[in-house]
């Protein structure tokens, strides 16, 4: 099986795909189903409502899944030091402090599929 993820008119899904051998309805079954769950769970309401811990927010630049967290709550940052690792299409994108703080709050986990603007983290 692989995990994609699509973008649909803004809209982002995560798509599992099943390799078979040669049923082709199988694994379009598959995304009809994954993409219905999955923008449900991409805006997380939860996190964005808890998200006023800080007045500085960091977003996300572009559409994709949450690779990798590089700092932590408390944790003092430069203007430019990553905070969130975002992959969008194969590469790697840091999601960098815009000024000088404090983490307040990590608003995404690992794996979380994320839109363009989305709020993923706040400084103080």
């Amino acid at each position: 099986m692989k995990n994609y993820t699509i973008t649909v008119n803004g809209s982002v899904y995560d798509v599992v795909v099943e390799e078979g051998a040669g049923s082709g309805a199988a694994p379009a079954a598959a995304p009809k189903a994954a993409p219905k769950a999955a923008p449900k769970a991409a805006p997380a309401a939860a996190p964005k409502a808890a998200a006023g811990a800080g007045s500085i927010k960091v977003e996300a630049g572009a559409a994709g899944k949450v690779f990798k967290i590089e700092a932590s709550v408390g944790q003092a940052v430069k203007r430019g030091d990553a905070v969130v690792i975002v992959e969008a299409m194969k590469m790697e994108i840091p999601v960098v402090a815009p000024e000088d703080g404090t983490v307040a709050s990590i608003d995404v986990a690992v794996g979380d599929s994320v839109e363009a603007g989305a709020l993923l983290a706040t400084l103080n």
